[in-house]
């Protein structure tokens, strides 16, 4: 166990984490030339096309250190953006130590700082390393004064590297050997390996990735989830390298894989402890945290039909996603469906793309809220995920809305936008600090309602890319929050409905009337597009009728006659009115998430 090292890498977004477990891999010969490719660990396209890490990916590296000896380097590669800090918690988990990446030309952000509390607070020997020092725009000196600054370590324990050019990563391989801790641990005590992710493979059932804290599996064995109380017998264990590698056994330090044949997702949770079931270890691994969800949205099918299959999609995605939460919900306009619980924005996109790429499921995104507390007049409190569970405003005595504290990372050039743009939001200034003479940090208490929509595009418009934004929700507070609905000829429209604070409502609801007026399709009759809190009109469209000339055939002849026609198909509109339906298109429902383009 001596000889093994656990670590990931830990970044803002696009601070180069993934190019240098390229390199990592590259210089160490894991991985072969004709292999090699960029982003070699982001196995997703959706990673490749947007340049991003979503998921941790976990890789063991096999070096020769210069004292001669073999050691064994397990690396989980995580993703930089804060809708995914959560993947970032479960390989803090499982490791020893982190690399943690600075772009010298950008210095530190706000993801790095809330990424670094993660490892501290999980105790892990934390390795600066400057990346990009190649590049003409680094500021070496001045970014070593901010990580002293920011964990007190000495100017010799900084590493410099270049992850495009591969200068500076042996002497990280060195770092990573002489600095972080070998895996405590005991291989003849019960065994007790905490389960950090899984994935679905058609043929092979599900496939468990854990860390093991004592013991040895071995192939063969009968093993037990704690939390779930299921045993099965491991049919395959291994190691991760590029592809899986099957091993007799594994034991305490290693990460690795076991196969099982289960079949059903909801036997596997992520945090949970795989023991034997002949000798069960007497307690569970502590420290695994519980994934809150920020953002609410319903994801129904397009065809109410294929509702099985999406949920068979969701288990599987579930599986691979871990912070996914969803629960069944019916919708009068859209059938059944799912009302999912996301860590953010990005993540729901994700999600979205990922359903339609790797199942082929088409499926409609209402809008997305997040959750409030209804405080009733009788005393209870009720939890409001969407806008069909709001009580009667008659029976409640406040709603409270969750707030977040932001911290935003920028220069000193752009503090009026971004000061504009936050109280704009309902933000409250609580702090402004200047970390150098070119670096500024603005703290706010906001509330997570004004964030949901398009808070980081505008942000990154404002200051010209130049602002990190991080956040950490801070609890509840009392709001005036209203339920405003859609109606379509006095119809309300559930999916497009809406939970809003009371001073936005008329301005959100005027501008979701016009959007409606361009997107439904004209009828025979016509079409009033309205929007209301309780029984208060606040908006209003009308999509005018397409109107049929039924007097082109009186050429001539009497007024009479053309009046006759004219009231007679009033009256058969009278009549449509009255029993047609309005179908709402898809586009519509996608229309309310981008409403400020």
């Amino acid at each position: 166990m001596k000889n093994i090292r656990n670590f990931c890498i830990i970044a803002h977004i696009d601070h180069g984490k993934s190019t240098l477990a390229d390199r990592l891999l590259q210089s160490t010969n894991t991985i072969s030339e004709r292999e090699m490719m960029d982003q070699v660990l982001d196995d997703m396209d959706l990673e490749r096309e947007k340049g991003i890490t979503i998921k941790s990916h976990a890789i063991q590296i096999n070096y020769t250190h210069s004292d001669g000896n073999e050691y064994i380097l397990n690396l989980i590669d995580t993703p930089g953006h804060v809708d995914f800090s959560y993947e970032v918690s479960r390989a803090l988990a499982a490791c020893e130590g982190a690399l943690l990446l600075v772009d010298a030309t950008q210095g530190i952000q706000a993801q790095t700082i809330s990424n670094l509390y993660l490892a501290i607070d999980n105790n892990l020997e934390i390795i600066p390393v400057i990346n990009k020092i190649d590049m003409d725009g680094a500021m070496i000196e001045e970014v070593k004064d901010q990580i002293i600054d920011l964990i007190g370590c000495k100017p010799e324990d900084i590493l410099l590297a270049s992850a495009r050019t591969g200068l500076g990563v042996d002497g990280i391989l060195n770092a990573i050997v002489n600095r972080i801790p070998a895996p405590e641990g005991n291989p003849d005590a019960p065994l007790q390996a905490l389960v950090f992710d899984s994935v679905f493979n058609s043929f092979r059932g599900i496939i468990v990735y854990y860390r093991i804290m004592n013991g040895v599996l071995r192939k063969g064995d009968l093993v037990k989830f704690v939390s779930t109380g299921q045993e099965y017998t491991a049919d395959e264990v291994g190691i991760l390298k590029m592809k899986m590698t099957e091993k007799k056994e594994v034991r305490a330090g290693d990460v690795g894989y076991i196969i099982t044949g289960i079949k059903n997702a909801r036997e596997v949770k992520v945090g949970d402890t795989l023991t034997l079931a002949s000798n069960p270890a007497p307690e569970q691994i502590k420290g695994f945290e519980e994934v809150k969800p920020m953002v609410f949205a319903g994801i129904y099918p397009v065809n109410t039909d294929e509702f099985e299959e999406l949920r068979d999609c969701m288990d599987k995605l579930q599986l691979n996603d871990a912070a996914l939460t969803y629960e069944l919900e019916t919708s009068k306009a859209l059938g059944f469906g799912f009302r999912c619980g996301f860590l953010g924005m990005l993540h729901m996109e994700i999600i979205q793309e990922r359903l339609e790429r790797e199942f082929d499921q088409t499926v409609i995104t209402t809008v997305p809220n997040v959750s409030f507390l209804a405080h009733t007049t009788s005393g209870s409190i009720v939890t409001v995920n969407n806008p069909t569970e709001f009580p009667d405003p008659v029976k409640t005595e406040k709603i409270e809305e969750p707030y977040i504290k932001a911290q935003i990372i920028s220069k000193p050039d752009y503090i009026g936008n971004i000061m504009t743009l936050c109280l704009g939001k309902r933000g409250i200034l609580i702090n402004q600090s200047y970390l150098t003479s070119t670096r500024v940090e603005l703290i706010f208490e906001m509330p997570l309602t004004e964030i949901v929509f398009d808070f980081y595009d505008k942000l990154k418009s404002q200051t010209r890319g130049y602002a990190s934004f991080d956040y950490h929700p801070i609890g509840y507070r009392d709001s005036d929050i209203v339920k405003m609905d859609i109606l379509l000829n006095g119809d309300k429209v559930d999916a497009l409905s809406a939970l809003i604070h009371r001073s936005r409502a008329q301005d959100f609801g005027r501008k979701l009337c016009e959007k409606l007026k361009e997107l439904l399709p004209r009828q025979q009759f016509q079409i009033a597009i309205q929007a209301a809190i309780g029984a208060k009109v606040i908006a209003r469209e009308t999509i005018s009728a397409m109107r049929k000339d039924v007097t082109a055939k009186c050429y001539g002849g009497d007024i009479s006659r053309k009046r006759k026609l004219l009231e007679k198909q009033k009256e058969g509109k009278k009549r449509m009115r009255q029993i047609g339906n309005v179908e709402v298109p898809q586009e519509a429902f996608l229309a309310v998430l981008k409403l400020d383009d």
